[in-house]
């Protein structure tokens, strides 16, 4: 018997994809939420613990490493088990380590939690995103992947807010009931509404490569984690970045080289979604490290309160909260190009902005100008996705979407220390006449966030058509939806688009993976 057979997905109606996709978005925004509402609560966990801000920090460094090292592995859970019990199982497991955090009496205690939760929320993100780009009708992707982008893109900004009045009035122990609640709630409701709605296919674990992934992905996440806080030519930088690379190289090769891959690298072969992938990267070192320089602006050069810094973000936040689903409903229409030209420009504009201003300017000023980066993020960071899945077979969504989430998640990281390396650098080395050496190492900060927006312009230019997305047709709805016997194959129509049927087992398969398929079938 082939060990190697395909279960297709499931049909469901409206009203279950809505409920499915209201699911998905309550258990996403907590999981977002529980990523940067950490932030806050530091302080009295440290207390409470008793431990230092280096050892604490491991909280949030640690969360973000195993989410880094689980995406990968999260294309072969969504590809061998059916949806509705994996999405259970990720949903209680971060459940779980929102339970341990909730009742921790020590930092080891506290980091299994974390480490739990990271590994939870991978896993969750990969098999929201393939879901939703499974059940939709494609020329309505934009403006759903729109809402599910608002869910994920406002729920980290207030979650900072939210857990410092939970902490003032409560306890940081509260964060994590709420969230464990709410959860609760959510995994109530997966058991009820969600159907089996992805195609499985029986494969075996490969062990080695996902040994090699977690070395690849964790070591380079790891010594980008800790350029913040060592010397880029300490053995706490170069050792974990080295062995990063050489384990990518490796995992490559493996990837390329193996019957059936762990990850399937092969989709960048598609230019939209190799151009989506790089566009996505350069925009999360943009979020990334305004993300961190604009409170610091705030705070140590105006010498403003935290209130009065996130008071600072919350028009731009706002703004991306409304444009969130109104850029999807534009993807739908006109396609990418625009987009993508468009949120290039207003970045080039108000980074460059920002790198003109001086200390003497109203910290008000920098507001408004954030409203205009957050408007650019809002209409190209989810479209990115949806644009670059576009072309990508539904066999291999989910390779190609935890692929797309480690790339965006290594941005993230990359983001955090480069651009905070930057000022840094640039405040050391500021002229004599500089009013404020740290101004001048934030104006710089941003002028090399305006270039990296010029890139995503050229990309935009030269890496991207100006053609809407077209209506999925009859038999691109059904050609992974139905199994196609061997009998089938003398009476039916074979599907010509990136699909085939393979001879020994009767399999409908993308034509990509079909020598490794059939190679894997003979075993």
């Amino acid at each position: 018997m082939s060990n190697l057979i395909k279960s297709e997905g499931k049909k469901v109606s409206d009203k279950r994809r809505t409920l499915i996709f209201l699911d998905i978005n309550v258990s996403c925004i907590a999981t977002s939420m529980l990523a940067t509402a950490l932030a806050t609560a530091l302080p009295p966990i440290m207390k409470d613990l008793h431990i230092s801000v280096n050892t604490a920090q491991w909280l949030t460094s640690g969360f973000t490493l195993f989410l880094a090292i689980t995406t990968p592995f999260t294309a072969f859970l969504i590809t061998r088990f059916k949806t509705k019990s994996l999405f259970c199982f990720a949903v209680s497991s971060f459940i779980f380590g929102l339970i341990i955090c909730a009742i921790a009496t020590n930092f080891w205690m506290m980091m299994l939690g974390r480490i739990i939760q990271g590994c939870g929320n991978g896993l969750i993100s990969s098999m929201a995103q393939v879901i939703i780009m499974s059940i939709y009708p494609r020329e309505r992707i934009g403006s759903v992947m729109g809402w599910y982008g608002l869910s994920l893109s406002v729920a980290p900004i207030v979650a900072p807010t939210i857990a410092g009045i939970l902490v003032d009035s409560i306890g940081w122990r509260t964060i994590f009931i709420i969230a464990a609640i709410v959860m609760g709630i959510a995994l109530v409701f997966a058991f009820f509404v969600f159907e089996d709605v992805l195609p499985t296919m029986k494969k075996k674990f490969d062990i080695i490569s996902f040994i090699i992934s977690a070395f690849s992905f964790g070591g380079i996440t790891l010594a980008v984690g800790n350029i913040g806080a060592y010397n880029f030519m300490s053995y706490q930088v170069l050792a974990p970045l080295i062995i990063g690379i050489i384990a990518s190289v490796v995992f490559v090769w493996r990837q390329l080289h193996i019957k059936v891959p762990f990850l399937d690298i092969r989709v960048l072969k598609h230019k939209e979604y190799t151009v989506g992938a790089v566009a996505s990267f350069i925009l999360q070192l943009i979020v990334m490290g305004s993300a961190l320089i604009i409170p610091i602006y705030v705070q140590q050069v105006k010498k403003e309160s935290a209130t009065i810094s996130g008071l600072v973000v919350l028009p731009g936040a706002l703004t991306n909260a409304i444009i969130n689903p109104l850029a999807g409903k534009i993807y739908d229409k006109v396609g990418m190009k625009l987009l993508f030209i468009v949120g290039s420009l207003f970045l080039i504009m108000s980074n460059f902005t920002i790198y003109l201003i001086t200390v003497k300017q109203s910290i008000w000023f920098v507001s408004v100008v954030n409203i205009f980066r957050f408007f650019a993020i809002g209409i190209t960071i989810m479209p990115f996705y949806t644009w670059a899945m576009k072309d990508i077979p539904k066999l291999k969504a989910s390779d190609a979407t935890a692929l797309f989430n480690s790339i965006r998640f290594i941005g993230s990281a990359v983001g955090t220390a480069l651009f905070i390396s930057i000022m840094t650098k640039a405040t050391e080395i500021a002229p004599s006449t500089t009013q404020n050496s740290q101004m001048f190492g934030i104006n710089i900060a941003f002028l090399c966030m305006a270039a990296l927006a010029v890139v995503m312009l050229l990309m935009a230019i030269f890496g991207c058509k100006r053609t809407p997305p077209k209506k999925e047709t009859d038999s691109e709805k059904t050609s992974t939806a139905t199994p196609t016997t061997s009998d089938d194959k003398t009476t039916n129509k074979q599907p010509d688009v990136g699909i085939t049927v393979d001879k020994d087992t009767g399999i409908t398969i993308d034509k990509e993976s079909s020598s490794n398929v059939k190679t894997a079938t003979e075993e």
